[in-house]
């Protein structure tokens, strides 16, 4: 059996939590009323207390990339490193030459041919260099078209080859002993080179081909003696000669850098094969960076 009372109580207690569902309801309703409110109006407190990135007013955390005319005269420094290979082989033509001269119309001579016994082989050299170069771009869109003027200095380029041969020989009876040395010095060298690049942004990378004239300081000596039938000398030849100067032809890939709208980072590799001097023939290496600015 049920209490009238407990009936009473129960009923209240019903009427107060459905009183405090609604006042519950219409609370969330207004604040969702006045959020939306809020986000719709402009140049709201809400609004200005918004952090600076979230309203789109912050500066970009990246530099902007930079853009040059490449179009234009520049002047620049540059430095590198250089590997020269210089082949001495046909300077042993020179000092054969000679042995055949000296011996001419003796029976060592035609018999035995000691003018082809020396043989000199190739040698390598490197040296840092330094310089200057002046040169003028034209640009139509990505293409870029130029040349420029170019000086470089070595520091210390030397290479040097030699030869010792001794032979007993017979008909005529002849002991023969022969001595060849060759060396050569790069003291500097100039540069005209054509230059077809295509830019993009602030990186031109291009080609090279041109012309390039070497100064050279060189030496060819050579010493032979006979003793037997034909003994002669100890006698000697020399060639020497400084500021010697051997065209050759340029090549090479390299790419510039733009720093600021009027300054550029360069590298390059670069590729010369100089002329025959004395039967010296030289080839040069070089890889380098320079930096310059454009008017």
């Amino acid at each position: 059996m049920i209490c009238p009372s407990s009936d009473r109580m129960l009923a209240r207690h019903g009427r107060r939590i459905g009183a405090l569902r609604g006042t519950l309801r219409a609370a969330l309703a207004g604040l969702a009323a006045g959020a939306a409110i809020a986000a719709l109006a402009p140049g709201s407190a809400a609004a200005a207390d918004m952090p600076d990135f979230l309203r789109g007013s912050l500066a970009p955390l990246l530099p902007a990339p930079i853009y040059m005319s490449w179009s234009g005269f520049y002047f620049g420094a540059q430095a590198g490193y250089s590997n020269m290979n210089t082949d001495f082989g046909d300077s042993s033509n020179a000092i054969g030459k000679w042995v055949a001269q000296t011996l001419r119309n003796t029976t060592l001579d035609n018999n035995h041919h000691p003018d082809r016994w020396v043989n000199m082989p190739s040698d390598l050299s490197n040296s840092a260099s330094y310089g200057a170069f002046l040169g003028y771009n034209m640009q139509w869109d990505q293409l870029v078209l130029g040349f420029d003027l170019a000086y470089n200095r070595m520091s210390s380029m030397h290479t040097a080859a030699a030869d010792a041969i001794r032979r007993v020989v017979a008909n005529p009876n002849d002991k023969v002993s022969i001595y060849g040395r060759s060396s050569t010095d790069l003291v500097d060298y100039a540069t005209l080179r054509g230059r077809a690049g295509y830019a993009f942004g602030q990186f031109l990378p291009y080609g090279i081909l041109g012309l390039a004239v070497g100064r050279f300081n060189y030496t060819t000596f050579a010493r032979m003696q006979v003793r037997g039938d034909d003994t002669l000398g100890p006698v000697t030849m020399q060639e020497r000669k400084n500021n010697a100067a051997a065209a050759g032809f340029v090549t090479g890939l390299g790419m510039d850098v733009a720093l600021m709208p009027n300054v550029f980072l360069r590298g390059e590799w670069e590729y010369i094969a100089f002329t025959e001097l004395s039967g010296i023939r030289s080839t040069l290496n070089t890889g380098r960076v320079g930096i310059a600015l454009k008017f």
